[in-house]
């Protein structure tokens, strides 16, 4: 199979699997998700609340590290076989204008479409409105993963309340259409950071797409071309220079010049030659392998010490990023003070006014309670157990005052560490300790 066969079943691949992934749920929980609305973040069928994503950097580390991993042992290999920009020229380029509309040759990507033709003219509105239309289903499914499919359709159904998503959804299809039509591979060449990144994670180990000098001949001298066709060549050299690498390509680069910034690793070029080739029962002269491999003849191990290093790296950020999903918190307790430091009701009662937010992350009806853990000394007044439904939260006033008169200090005010339990009765395992600060007043100021 070719390299080119094998990238469309990739993309055919990674297509369904980002359209479908946002339908998918475990015990009520998305597979991924980032709700801004319910600040909430659901990962593998667990939910996160905001103020529990102590695991996002973990996730990060993950993603960047894997990135940095992944280009120095395989190149651009993200470019070509997975990126949204790739894939979405592909379905352009390829599949609207080459193989629907007829307006170019898949096999000559250099090659402009002439558009003076009116009957040409014609086919590019009618591309750019079938473009439009698959924009707007990828822009709607970029937006289920911030919001839930099931919410987006009925937001869909009330355009006038949310008229903000609509508008981001026409945004990010408008961009897209601007970016694949108009700027197609500009983009990778002079926008996409990555390319520029490359330079630095690359070494004569990293796999990438390498014509092979020793069997094809040097093409190029000091970045200048010097063989322009077969005659100029010696008996020795076997690239028969039909430049069928160079129409393919999609960046309009010639890889026979080496490693270049736009190459994003798609090896049409190589499936072009292979073809070429193969007619003259020779092999393949551009391969995807890297230059210790393919032109000094070199093993290359995988396991070099600066790969260890990255295998290193990535297994720790799983086993942290493990450790802290394991720590899921069964409820979420916010607590801030009132503006009021203290209210001295007697010389016994010094009370401190907080505001509990809880929510119930549990999947069931909890009732909550909440109290003082020195309770010789301090009480929770006015303040009775109350049920909680999952997700549901709620605020409580809560106060805490002395039960007896203290001794603390005749110049100022005194911070007290106070730990209070918010607990369920229904299940004791279900217990959260919070310390707060309570304000005691100097001694004059005390009857």
């Amino acid at each position: 199979m070719s390299y080119s066969k094998k990238r469309y079943l990739t993309y055919g691949l990674i297509t369904i699997f980002v359209m479908v992934l946002p339908f998918i749920k475990i015990n009520g929980n998305h597979m991924l998700l980032l709700s801004f609305e319910k600040l909430e973040f659901h990962f593998l069928g667990f939910s996160y609340n905001v103020n529990e994503l102590f695991i996002m950097p973990f996730l990060l580390m993950l993603l960047f590290i894997g990135i940095f991993a992944i280009t120095t042992m395989f190149g651009r290999v993200w470019c070509g076989w997975a990126c949204p920009q790739t894939i979405f020229r592909v379905i352009y380029r390829d599949l609207i204008e080459g193989t629907l509309l007829d307006l170019r040759r898949i096999k000559n990507k250099q090659k402009d479409i002439d558009y003076s033709k009116r009957k040409n003219q014609i086919k590019k509105y009618i591309g750019l409105l079938l473009w439009f239309g698959i924009t707007l289903i990828i822009a709607s499914n970029f937006m289920w993963y911030f919001v839930p499919p099931e919410d987006f359709f009925a937001y869909l159904q009330d355009p006038l309340n949310h008229s903000f998503m609509i508008m981001f959804v026409l945004s990010i299809a408008l961009f897209l259409v601007y970016d694949i039509v108009f700027m197609k591979e500009n983009f990778c060449m002079y926008v996409c950071p990555y390319s520029r990144i490359q330079s630095v994670l690359y070494d004569d180990n990293t796999k990438q797409v390498v014509y092979d000098t020793n069997r094809g001949g040097n093409i190029y001298q000091n970045g200048e071309k010097s063989i322009l066709n077969m005659k100029q060549w010696s008996a020795n050299e076997e690239c028969t220079t039909c430049e069928a690498c160079v129409k393919v390509c999609p960046t309009h680069i010639d890889i026979r010049k080496g490693l270049q910034v736009e190459c994003i690793n798609c090896l049409e070029c190589s499936d072009a030659c292979e073809t070429v080739m193969g007619k003259l029962g020779k092999e393949n002269l551009i391969q995807w392998g890297s230059t210790n491999k393919v032109i000094n003849k070199k093993f290359v191990s995988i396991f070099s010490k600066r790969n260890i290093a990255y295998f290193a790296s990535l297994i720790l950020c799983i086993v942290f990023a493990i450790s802290m999903a394991t720590q899921k918190e069964y409820f979420i307790v916010n607590i801030n003070k009132t503006t009021q430091l203290y209210n001295i009701k007697s010389s016994e009662h010094i009370a401190n006014n907080y505001v509990f937010t809880i929510q119930n992350r549990l999947d069931k009806e909890y009732t909550f309670d909440i109290d003082v853990q020195d309770k010789e000394n301090f009480e929770v007044v006015r303040v009775k157990p109350f049920k909680l439904k999952p997700n549901q939260r709620v605020k409580k006033v809560v106060i805490v005052q002395t039960k007896k008169r203290m001794f603390i200090s005749d110049k100022k005010d005194t911070p007290l560490k106070l730990k209070i339990d918010i607990k369920t009765l229904e299940n004791n395992e279900y217990t959260m300790t919070r310390e707060v600060s309570f304000i005691y007043p100097r001694n004059d100021l005390i009857k």
